[in-house]
């Protein structure tokens, strides 16, 4: 595949953009995806993988969490997991979670993926990220019992506009904060 922007060199970043239930793929080289502010990383191989999984048995054994013994619907077990690189079903995800997310933040130093994004984004997308990010921040906070900056952080989430929580009304009734 060509590259959408230059048409000279092969495509080798794919971006995929959803505003508003319209969906719009962009197909870049290199060159032109950081250009435009894209951030290209290697990316992630099975000898990655190999290497994580190679590792997390003494992850595991450190933190104290003994993997399941096997998935209730296909029987695969983590040892298998660890042999293969490929999980049995769609339930292994659940079964084998802790031991999953343990390799997933060794890996990647996160469990979640938030994939790439251009440097140039909408100021709504921007305005959410930063909220998500809040939000995981006030989550830490809370766990670590830091009430100061969980409350700092609280208070930056209200500003920016996304109450979780309802609120009273002068009345008493109540609603659903805007």
């Amino acid at each position: 595949m060509i590259c959408d922007f230059c048409s000279e060199r092969e495509a080798t970043v794919h971006l995929t953009e959803i505003i508003q239930d319209e969906t719009r793929e962009l197909h870049l080289c290199e060159p032109c995806a950081r250009e435009k502010g894209v951030k290209v990383e290697q990316p992630f191989g099975l000898a990655d993988l190999m290497t994580g999984l190679t590792d997390l048995g003494s992850t595991l054994e450190a933190s104290g969490i003994a993997p399941p013994t096997a998935c209730p619907q296909c029987g695969m077990r983590f040892e298998d997991f660890k042999r293969s690189g490929r999980l049995g079903c769609g339930a292994c995800y659940e079964a084998l979670q802790r031991p999953l997310e343990l390799l997933l933040r060794q890996i990647h130093g996160a469990s979640r993926h938030v994939g790439k994004a251009p440097a140039a984004t909408s100021p709504a997308a921007r305005r959410e990220a930063e909220l998500e990010g809040l939000k995981q921040r006030l989550k830490q906070a809370v766990k670590q019992e830091a009430f100061e900056e969980a409350a700092s952080l609280r208070d930056r989430i209200v500003q920016l506009g996304a109450p979780d929580k309802p609120t009273r009304s002068p009345r008493g009734t109540r609603r659903r904060s805007p």
